[in-house]
């Protein structure tokens, strides 16, 4: 239990809490069906979901903005797989994406448990990068948002994690300093190094099994945060 002298719990939401990939696989599904569109759900998944990654990418280094990333992504997912989409229905289908993906809320394993487990002895806190308009929506319908005292998203700051603004933001919202924080989340860049760079201890949450180097603390279940907390 090593970060038990800790008071204050910062958490990623997408990849960490709320399941992000389970949640757009079935929002694409959904307007896909809507929108009649014939493609086999899985073979775009598997080209589209690395494209997602790399804008996101690019998003947080600040070469793409929120509308060109919303575009760009599908429109080289469908091009990767040699399918004909107007721009007009692209732009229909981002703006249905994002309407609809807070109306799937699977969480991680052990979310809930893990939240209720902490609560009574941290405060707890969110710091996402994911669009304004979507992250409370994900929070309030999942029903996870009264574990967390505050909500940084990138928006709110005009920067994205691993920035150390959106840090420094956060630890001011929430009347914490560096040593007695935690950040957790699964991104190696933006979450982990992103907070130990800023002064904050970090845990990364390594559902993907990625390799990560051996001085980072990590868990591949979210209940392994009892371990440590």
């Amino acid at each position: 239990m090593m970060y038990q002298h800790k008071k204050h719990l910062f958490f990623d939401l997408d990849h960490t809490l709320w399941d992000f990939d389970k949640n757009s696989a079935l929002t694409f599904d959904k307007i896909f069906n809507i929108n009649n569109i014939q493609v086999e759900l899985e073979e775009f998944l598997k080209v589209y979901m690395p494209i997602n990654l790399a804008y996101w990418k690019l998003y947080r280094e600040e070469k793409r903005d929120k509308n060109s990333l919303r575009f760009a992504r599908l429109k080289d997912g469908f091009d990767a797989l040699e399918i004909q989409m107007s721009t007009r229905l692209i732009y229909k289908l981002s703006d249905e994406y994002i309407t609809f993906l807070s109306t799937f809320n699977h969480l991680f394993e052990g979310t809930i448990q893990i939240l209720d487990y902490l609560k009574p002895n941290y405060t707890l806190h969110i710091i996402t990068n994911g669009f304004k308009e979507v992250q409370h929506g994900k929070l309030n319908k999942s029903g996870i948002a009264h574990y967390f005292e505050t909500v940084t998203n990138s928006e709110m700051v005009g920067v994205k994690k691993p920035n150390p603004k959106i840090f420094k933001h956060a630890l001011s919202v929430a009347k914490a300093s560096p040593d007695e924080s935690l950040m957790i989340g699964d991104n190696l860049e933006a979450d982990i190094l992103g907070a130990i760079n800023f002064g904050i201890d970090a845990l990364c949450f390594n559902y993907h099994k990625d390799s990560i180097p051996q001085h980072i603390d990590s868990i591949d279940e979210l209940l392994e945060l009892k371990r440590y907390l």
